[in-house]
């Protein structure tokens, strides 16, 4: 039997961590002791749980280290992190630590070492003595890359958002429940945060054009409230619709109905901005005059319009390189305290991908499965609130 010893630590119980530690050692295959269990008397206080782990094989005990250190525990006694040459651009070697959007450290140089630029799905580079959280794709040869994961111990969010109070739907969405109070809650947290200088982002879909959520959202943005816009083609596409011929999709927003014709005034739409060569122009030239585009130019925000296949137009401002798209969206998320989702799954799960696990992020959709697939994707710190419409 292999068998080595983890610790873990902080609200071990009220998180659930203690629970999902033991249970994915068994689902594992594998068993454990617990050797001492010391916990916090108050919230405040962190519990300590400390135990021996049995394997039968090594690749058996890699799987389930990783996982355990994916949950905050790390094995007794730090181990002196190994690092490997990149042997060529975006190839790194085989055992490289793949990272997770939790905050990290790194045992190197006989000190616990943080790692910046956290996202998921990286690897971490040595780079003049400094931890990077580094994409794949931007790994250049002879980069010294982290490998094993052995050295390293992550912190998930848990207990920040059990003290903080945002939690307050503990990831579950349900048709069921009152969302006014979980509105009102973010509310008054976005309000805490404009005072504050925080930043906020907004990930949107077509939806809340569809919906009649356009006018609320470009208020806020009128308002300051948000620093930040991502979204795809099709909202940005809608909200002109919308703005200058009062229907989105075809359907006049006033009265629910479908109008004579307006299966292709978006494409008019997309017509008119051409003509004045950009979104921006459109503005300048008092051609568009409501809306979120039109307050997102005014304000001077950052955004980024990512385009997919699917795109009609597309428009002059939509992004169709994606690696270029990927870095955009990036650099406007960075820093963000609060990241609002707003129907649209693909941009939400791509934005939740680059996203530290600490950063308060809220989705708001008509589908629940919406925010499984952002857990399930590793956005495990969003809360989710199922809405049927969108108040204006």
């Amino acid at each position: 039997m292999k068998t080595r010893i983890f610790i873990a630590e902080g609200h071990l119980v009220d998180s659930g961590i203690m629970s999902e530690i033991l249970n994915t050692i068994l689902a594992e295959g594998g068993d454990y002791k617990v050797l001492s269990f010391d916990i916090g008397k108050i919230k405040t206080e962190k519990s300590i749980m400390r135990l021996q782990l049995f394997c039968e094989t090594d690749e058996q005990f890699t799987l389930i280290a990783n996982r355990l250190i994916s949950l905050g525990a790390y094995e007794e006694g730090a181990v002196e992190a190994v690092f490997r040459k990149a042997v060529k651009d975006a190839c790194v070697p085989e055992d490289f630590y793949s990272t997770t959007n939790h905050r990290s450290e790194v045992f190197t140089g006989g000190n616990w070492a943080p790692v910046h630029s956290q996202r998921m799905d990286g690897v971490i580079v040595r780079n003049n003595g400094n931890l990077v959280c580094t994409k794949l794709r931007e790994v250049k040869k002879d980069d010294e890359v982290l490998c094993g994961s052995e050295s390293v111990r992550v912190f998930p969010p848990s207990s920040v958002k059990r003290d903080s109070g945002f939690g307050f739907m503990n990831n579950d969405v349900s048709s069921e429940r009152s969302s006014s109070v979980n509105v009102s809650l973010i509310a008054e947290e976005m309000a805490a945060m404009k005072n504050r200088g925080k930043k906020i982002t907004v990930v949107a879909g077509p939806v809340v054009i569809h919906t009649g959520g356009a006018g609320a959202l470009a208020g806020l943005i009128r308002g300051g409230w948000i620093t930040g816009f991502l979204g795809g083609n099709a909202v940005a596409v809608h909200d002109l619709e919308y703005c200058f011929y009062g229907t989105s999709l075809g359907v006049d927003l006033s009265s629910g109905k479908q109008v004579a014709g307006g299966h292709y005034h978006h494409m008019r739409a997309i017509n008119r901005v051409n003509y004045y060569g950009s979104i921006k122009k459109t503005v300048d030239e008092g051609a568009l005059q409501c809306g979120i585009m039109y307050e997102i130019v005014k304000s001077g925000i950052p955004y980024c319009l990512a385009g997919s296949i699917r795109d009609d137009g597309p428009l002059p401002e939509t992004q169709m390189d994606m690696i270029k798209a990927q870095s955009e969206y990036a650099e406007i998320v960075k820093e963000s305290d609060l990241i609002l989702m707003l129907s649209t799954m693909l941009h939400s799960i791509g934005t939740g991908n680059m996203t530290p696990s600490w950063v308060k992020t809220v989705c708001i959709d008509i589908n629940p499965a919406v925010v499984t697939k952002l857990a399930d994707r590793g956005t495990g710190q969003a809360v989710g609130i199922e809405v049927m419409w969108v108040f204006s």
